[in-house]
């Protein structure tokens, strides 16, 4: 293979592994159309205020809220779709009416916290119960493991980024450099998506959850889904661990 080809194919592969690990960082930053459509994990809460009046045999009057300016944590009314990013999460009434939660650096995820401080502190305490025992409900566990996630992503991008810049550089000191950013990130970004990968599996649980299993079950009417961020991430690292070997042919046979 042509040295201009195998550069050029790293290149292109360590592009638009960089470029699918911006579109996981902007992420449900805003409500705006790309970062909408970005998240790492959602929840969809359309059914459980039906699930929680079967349970509790008491409406769910107040449960939910319509107005989607309302901030978010001030048990102004659930939302009826929540979608979580690297920075901050966002939630909605409808398929695009929302708000989002200030920027935070590693922020966590929280999906149990984010949906009973919306409630109103009656409903919180039923959840508490209704809740317990699934991983679900562990902000603690959660919390820990996407703090971890991100910095690995963030380094993951970093590496990217040096990769991508070095590797353009007729140099076997350059190209050695783009070749152990590449492994270095590739890695980095595999286990960052690994472990978001995980966290939101667990995390699903609760889509199958009786609320009330001695009385035939009343399924909790909450569902828990992988954002497309996910996926994101998982062919970034794809691309990534694909570019490193151009980048290592390159730096073990170039001659300057």
């Amino acid at each position: 293979m042509r040295g201009e080809y195998c550069i050029g194919g790293a290149s292109f592969l360590s592009f638009v592994a960089l470029l699918l690990l911006i579109f996981v960082h902007v992420g449900q930053i805003n409500t705006s159309l790309v970062p909408h459509g970005i998240a790492m994990a959602k929840v969809n809460t359309s059914g459980f205020g039906q699930a929680f009046s079967n349970t509790t045999h008491d409406p769910d009057q107040g449960l939910y809220t319509t107005n989607y300016t309302s901030p978010l944590g001030q048990r102004n009314g659930l939302r009826q779709i929540y979608e979580f990013g690297l920075y901050s999460y966002c939630a909605y009434v409808n398929g695009s009416a929302g708000t989002c939660t200030n920027h935070t650096i590693a922020d966590k995820f929280e999906p149990y916290i984010a949906l009973t401080s919306d409630m109103l502190s009656n409903y919180s305490g039923y959840c508490d119960a209704l809740f317990a025992n699934t991983t679900f409900i562990n902000s603690s566990y959660l919390g820990y493991n996407s703090r971890v996630a991100y910095y690995f992503m963030l380094i993951g991008t970093i590496l990217a980024t040096v990769a991508l810049f070095t590797g353009v550089i007729r140099n076997a000191l350059f190209f050695f450099i783009s070749t152990a950013s590449s492994i270095v990130a590739a890695l980095c970004i595999l286990i960052g998506a690994a472990i978001w990968t995980s966290i939101v599996k667990k995390c699903e649980g609760i889509n199958t959850l009786e609320l009330t299993p001695l009385n035939g079950g009343v399924i909790s009417g909450m569902i828990v889904s992988y954002g497309n961020g996910i996926y994101l991430a998982w062919a970034a690292f794809a691309c990534l661990a694909a570019a490193a070997v151009p980048y290592m042919v390159s730096c073990c046979t170039f001659r300057g």
